[in-house]
């Protein structure tokens, strides 16, 4: 079957693997039975490879709902989007911002709040997911002339893809995502990268992703190991990485990474790639 080329993320991630997917395909098992993604992100690798039979989770309950919305409510998810586009404006931008703080947003469906995430990922400054420590979106307006709120044809790429394949949406720990995996399946990981410096941003998901997080992260890749399972994991390219994956292969991948608000900030950094055999 030939790829369908207008399968692509539909939102912007922090840490996207766009770039990257030249680095991370060719290291894939594509004969594997079963592809297995715990922290799926904005999808770059998975919407590259389309595999047949997938798990994908995240521990983001925003982003797993624009997923579960994308396949089971595309219409009615589609015509919220077209009323965002219709009014978007820096004052409304803040207006829909702001009710993840108000009463009513325990209210709202999740078609609701898929279409709000959609759209203010879209209009949001450098389009990036962010929320503060109370789990609140709080990226400032972006400004943006033509802002592609409706992606209609990748929107009804990616229903029709989850739609016509065996691919399970998960929402939770990734650990339980990795527990009772078969020898043959391959997995993914692009967990939030280990800080390199007191600016690096984790606010994708609340409470981060540090030190100890990492530690755990290593037992569960050893785990795998010792099953027979291959994996392939992003990360930081920095010393505490390098020691605790120091029994693995390590590549080391140059990315061009946009989360610097200054803009000649934002440059390419070294990554790296951890992969057993």
């Amino acid at each position: 079957m030939a790829k369908n080329l207008l399968l692509s993320p539909m939102l912007k991630w922090v840490g996207g693997k766009r770039q990257l997917l030249p680095d991370i395909v060719p290291m894939i098992n594509k004969k594997a039975p079963l592809y297995v993604e715990p922290f799926i992100g904005g999808g770059a690798v998975l919407f590259n490879m389309q595999p047949k039979k997938a798990i994908i989770n995240d521990y983001n309950q925003e982003l797993i709902n624009v997923y579960i919305t994308v396949r089971d409510n595309l219409e009615e998810l589609l015509d919220e989007l077209r009323i965002h586009e219709e009014n978007n404006s820096s004052d409304y931008y803040y207006e829909i911002r702001a009710l993840d703080r108000a009463e009513e947003f325990a209210q709202m469906s999740n078609i609701e709040k898929a279409a709000r995430i959609i759209y203010l990922n879209k209009t949001c400054y450098n389009g990036l997911y962010r929320v503060n420590m109370a789990g609140q979106f709080n990226s400032p307006y972006g400004k943006y002339k033509n802002p592609n709120i409706v992606n209609e044809a990748v929107l009804r790429a990616i229903s029709n893809y989850f739609n016509t394949n065996e691919i399970t949406i998960l929402n939770g720990d990734y650990k339980e995502v990795l527990k009772d995996l078969e020898k043959e399946a391959f997995v993914y990981l692009d967990p939030p990268y280990m800080p390199i410096s007191s600016s690096s941003f984790t606010g994708y998901t609340e409470g981060g992703f540090g030190y100890n997080s990492q530690v755990e992260l290593k037992k569960e890749c050893d785990k795998l190991n010792e099953k027979g399972i291959r994996f392939v994991q992003s990360n930081s390219d920095c010393e505490i990485i390098r020691e605790l994956y120091k029994d693995y292969k390590i590549k080391t991948v140059k990315a061009k990474r946009s989360i610097n608000s200054v803009g000649n900030k934002r440059g390419e950094i070294n990554e790296v790639l951890i992969y057993n055999e």
